[in-house]
C-alpha cells in the first residue's frame, strides 16, 4: 500500500457549478475544423518536466531590460527610463511575479472549465478536443508552479480574475462557457504569452512560453472555429446574450471602476514599490503617441483585449454596435479617450493563430 504524503490538500475555496452533461451517440465528425484541431492537439504533446531545461538558473534581471504590461511597451517611455536602476528592476520583479502567478490561476480555472466543456458540449468534436484542452491547461499548470518557485513566491490571484474564472465555471450554458473561457480568458492569455515570450531575454522563460503559446493557440482557435459554426443558427437575444457575457468578462480585468480590475492590482505593486500610480499613468498617457509609434513598429496592438480578444469576436459575429459601444464607454472611462473609437481599429484576426502567436 502506498503511503500518504505528508502534506495533504486542502480545499481553499469553491464555487457552486451547474450543467447538464450530454451524451451524443454519433462519433462521425459533424465540425471538420474542430476535429482537426483534436488531431493537431495530440500530435503536439510534450511533457511539462522533460522538454524543458529546469536545472537553469533564472536571470532575474532579465525581466527589467524589456518590461511591458498589458501589451504596452512601458519600457520604452521617458517616465520608464526616468525611474532609479532599483527602481525599475522592483517594479518589473513584482509586476512579473504578479502576471506568471495570474497566468498559474488562469490556467487552473482553463483545466476545470475545459474538464466542464467535455460534458456541456453536444458535439462529439467539440468533446474530444476539450478533452485534450484539460491535459494542455494541466501541464500549463505544472510549468507555471515550477517556474514560479525557481522565482519566487506565488502570488494572490487578483479579483478580477477570480471573479471571471467564477462566472464561468457557473454558468449552465456552454456557449458563455466557451466564448468565456476560449475567446475572452484563452485571447488574453495568448496575447499576453506572445507579448511576454516576445519581449523576454530570459532563456528558460522564453522556451516555456513557446511551447505554451503553441497550445493556446489551438484553444483560442476552438472557440472561433465552434462558435462560428453555431452563432449563425442562433437568434437575435441569444446572439446579445453571450455579447453581453463576453463584454462582462473582458470588463472584470480592465475596468478600473469596478475596483477589481488585473491593472488596478500591477499598479498597486508599483505604489508598494515606491511609484505613485496616479502620476505613471498620466505620464504614460502623455506619451501615447510614442507608445502607439512603438506598437506599430512591432506589429503589437493595443493590449490584448482591444488587440486581440475584441478582433476574435468581431470574426465570430459576436460584436453588434451595441456591443461596440459598450467597450467605447468602457476604454473612455479606463483611458480618456488615449487610443481613439474603437471602430477606427484594424480587426484582422490572424488567418494562423500558432504562426502569429510564435512570430
Amino acid at each position: 500500500m502506498t503511503d500518504l504524503p505528508e502534506k495533504h490538500p486542502v480545499q481553499t475555496e469553491g464555487v457552486k457549478t451547474a450543467l447538464e452533461a450530454i451524451y451524443n451517440w454519433n462519433y462521425d465528425s459533424e465540425i471538420d475544423q474542430v476535429r482537426t484541431l483534436y488531431a493537431n492537439a495530440l500530435d503536439r504533446q510534450w511533457i511539462a518536466m522533460k522538454d524543458l531545461d529546469w536545472d537553469r538558473d533564472i536571470d532575474r534581471e532579465a525581466f527589467s531590460r524589456s518590461f511591458t504590461m498589458g501589451g504596452i511597451p512601458v519600457s520604452e517611455t521617458r517616465f520608464w527610463k526616468s525611474l532609479p536602476v532599483d527602481t525599475r528592476w522592483d517594479v518589473a520583479r513584482r509586476t512579473a511575479t504578479f502576471m506568471l502567478s495570474n497566468f498559474l490561476h488562469g490556467e487552473q480555472g482553463a483545466m476545470m472549465v475545459a474538464g466542464q466543456l467535455v460534458n456541456a458540449v453536444p458535439h462529439m468534436d467539440g468533446k474530444f478536443y476539450a478533452s485534450t484542452q484539460t491535459m494542455d491547461e494541466a501541464r500549463h499548470v505544472e510549468v507555471f508552479a515550477a517556474y514560479i518557485r525557481k522565482l519566487g513566491d506565488v502570488q494572490p490571484i487578483a479579483p478580477g480574475l477570480k471573479k471571471l474564472l467564477d462566472s464561468v465555471l457557473e454558468t449552465d450554458n456552454w456557449l458563455l462557457k466557451a466564448v468565456g473561457m476560449n475567446v475572452v480568458t484563452e485571447g488574453l492569455a495568448l496575447y499576453s504569452f506572445r507579448d511576454m515570450r516576445n519581449q523576454s531575454e530570459e532563456p528558460l522563460l522564453k522556451d516555456l512560453l513557446t511551447l505554451v503559446s503553441r497550445d493556446e493557440a489551438r484553444h483560442t482557435g476552438y472557440g472561433v472555429k465552434y462558435l462560428s459554426a453555431i452563432v449563425p443558427t442562433l437568434d437575435d437575444p441569444q446572439i446579445a446574450e453571450i455579447e453581453d457575457f463576453a463584454f462582462e468578462s473582458a470588463r472584470l480585468l480592465i475596468d478600473s471602476r469596478a475596483g477589481l480590475s488585473m491593472r488596478d492590482t500591477a499598479l498597486q505593486l508599483w505604489a508598494d514599490a515606491g511609484v505613485d500610480p496616479a502620476e505613471a499613468m498620466k505620464a504614460l498617457i502623455e506619451e501615447r503617441e510614442l507608445i502607439k509609434n512603438s506598437l506599430e513598429r512591432s506589429g503589437g496592438r493595443t493590449g490584448p483585449v482591444r488587440g486581440f480578444v475584441i478582433p476574435t469576436l468581431k470574426a465570430i459575429g459576436l460584436f453588434s454596435d451595441r456591443i461596440c459601444g459598450h467597450f467605447d464607454e468602457m476604454f473612455e472611462a479606463n483611458f480618456q479617450g488615449a487610443f481613439g473609437s474603437i471602430a477606427d481599429d484594424p480587426f484582422d484576426l490572424p488567418e494562423d493563430l500558432e504562426a502569429w502567436a510564435l512570430s
